[in-house]
């Protein structure tokens, strides 16, 4: 018993820089297409698009809901937040190396607004539930936004706090979801790229709150 204790109270704590796996130096073989568009995952990207993250617990169904977004033009999954360089999959699972599951997501601002993405990720799962959503349990499934631009933190945080007004206003608790500026991406491996549309019956835990979240408009220059 004292062992299972042990290993989830890592699974619920971020390791410190002496406490994580080692990683490597090289990244991790991943698919260079995407799936379902067979555009190229790691760029060039067409001029004038812009770059998103979310980490909304497992990233199978989270990607799937960002990639069928009109204006979306290219999605991956990966490891964000973490201290590991390159990490696997198998090594995040075990808590140590601190990433969270994330979705980049590749849009074009004159199709979709960034507004419209917070409003998918917000509506989509439960940001009150700290390192977990639902059954999944651990850092790897917290949630998180990870900025690119000053304009996509401000608008992040704003959201953040609207949305929290009106989970309370629902009697909901409050929200734990981390809002940085975006450190490294690292690409997941093959098999976990759009793999619902690889496994059509695969698991996907994405549950929302069932509350409405009115992303305010961005702040003019």
């Amino acid at each position: 018993m004292f062992f299972l204790s042990d290993m989830l109270n890592k699974k619920l704590k971020l390791p410190t820089a002496q406490e994580a796996l080692p990683g490597r130096e090289r990244a991790i073989p991943t698919a260079s297409k995407h799936h379902v568009s067979r555009r190229p995952l790691h760029g060039p990207y067409p001029e004038g698009l812009e770059v998103a993250y979310f980490g909304m617990g497992c990233f199978w169904g989270a990607e799937r809901l960002f990639w069928e977004t009109p204006g979306v033009w290219v999605t991956a999954v990966g490891y964000q937040g973490g201290v590991t360089p390159n990490p696997t999959y198998q090594e995040t699972c075990t808590g140590l190396t601190g990433h969270a599951e994330v979705v980049m997501v590749v849009y074009d601002p004159s199709e979709v607004s960034y507004g419209e993405l917070l409003r998918i990720f917000w509506e989509s799962h439960d940001p009150t539930q700290g390192m977990r959503q639902g059954n999944d349990v651990g850092t790897t499934y917290r949630s998180a936004i990870y900025t690119t631009t000053q304009a996509q933190q401000a608008e992040a945080v704003a959201s953040r706090e609207a949305y929290e007004t009106a989970l309370a206003a629902a009697g909901r608790s409050r929200i734990t979801t981390e809002i940085e500026p975006a450190p490294v991406f690292y690409f997941a491996e093959a098999d976990h790229q759009q793999y619902l549309a690889k496994n059509p019956f695969g698991y996907c835990g994405l549950k929302g709150t069932g509350v409405a979240c009115a992303v305010p408009a961005p702040a003019s220059a």
